[in-house]
């Protein structure tokens, strides 16, 4: 049975659609990743899945419970850490474990192993009688983390849970991450921006961009899409003197926000004769760099932009659409 199965799932705020006929499945212990910039549907997606928001049409799975006619059932077979914190501040990191655990009426004997358990997992111990308000950002991450595992769920959704974190710290979690995926069997949903925590944690990646997934596959066959290397150029003169560069080693040429990228193999045998051909051309040259394809590569060739210069349109159009839906 897959972890997770989603098909044509689809959710509209008046006339904005968040969500549109998305679809895939997840294997049991397999870290699946939604990557796309903020406004794309990631967050919406996953409080589907999680029964927090009702879809409008399509259906999904979660764990073998229908997120529609089964609730109660999808609710006891997940764990979630959201992007805004959760915690009580005013409790001791013991505490909130205790009172999570109570909310699933896990029983005492149990409990109280399983939060031991989790609390040295993501090494809190010796933090555990402290006020939350008390923690790191980090610190507050790894026990939102270990409450959302108390209950021993088979899906743990994780929306953008390295956000505004330190890069040992960011590192760190990844390993945990890692470390619950291989040791404890548990298939995690992650939903992220950020193209270096997606292609190190996720065996398969969704790219979705304005509420549709546009590519399913590894990290590996998405950047191998992209060619062997790809040479980015910093130019204004694409348009007009570079779109027909079609030289027959050349695989793809796409252009964004002031520069452009060409897509071929073997950049090294190449390079000198291309930038001939661009001085030929009269183009102007503000820089050149040689790389490997890299995920924002792969989401530029399938969106026609970079991830970080997307999404706050969809962003700001969902704010208005919750504005004009409260006046």
């Amino acid at each position: 049975m897959k972890a997770v199965t989603v098909v044509d799932l689809t959710k509209k705020f008046g006339d904005f659609t968040a969500v549109d006929r998305v679809s895939f499945d997840i294997e049991q212990g397999e870290i699946f990743g939604l990557l796309g910039p903020n406004g794309a549907g990631k967050t919406t997606t996953i409080s589907m899945l999680a029964t927090i928001l009702s879809p409008d049409s399509g259906k999904a799975l979660v764990a073998g419970h229908d997120i529609q006619k089964d609730q109660p059932g999808v609710r006891k077979s997940i764990g979630i850490v959201f992007q805004d914190p959760s915690l009580d501040e005013e409790l001791t990191g013991w505490e909130n474990m205790d009172f999570h655990g109570r909310l699933y009426r896990i029983p005492k004997k149990i409990r109280l192993e399983r939060m031991e358990e989790l609390l040295d997992l993501v090494g809190l111990t010796e933090r555990k009688d402290d006020f939350v308000k008390t923690y790191s950002g980090g610190m507050r991450r790894r026990l939102e983390i270990a409450r959302g595992l108390l209950h021993r769920p088979k899906v743990l959704f994780l929306d953008e849970p390295t956000l505004g974190l330190d890069p040992q710290t960011r590192n760190y979690l990844w390993d945990y991450i890692e470390k619950l995926s291989n040791e404890m069997n548990i298939s995690v949903i992650l939903t992220t921006h950020y193209m270096d925590e997606a292609d190190r944690l996720c065996d398969r990646i969704g790219i979705i961009d304005r509420g549709k997934i546009i590519a399913i596959d590894t990290p590996e066959n998405l950047k191998k899409t992209m060619g062997g290397d790809v040479i980015t150029i910093r130019s204004p003169d694409y348009h007009g003197r570079i779109a027909d560069l079609k030289p027959n080693w050349i695989e793809k040429v796409e252009s964004y926000d002031g520069f452009f990228s060409i897509a071929l193999h073997g950049a090294e045998e190449h390079l000198s004769e291309l930038i001939r051909i661009l001085v030929e051309r009269q183009v102007t040259i503000s820089s050149v760099s040689v790389h490997k394809p890299t995920l924002e590569d792969v989401f530029l060739h399938y969106t026609g932009r970079r991830i970080r210069d997307s999404g706050n349109s969809a962003k700001e159009q969902m704010r208005m659409t919750y504005r004009a839906r409260r006046h």
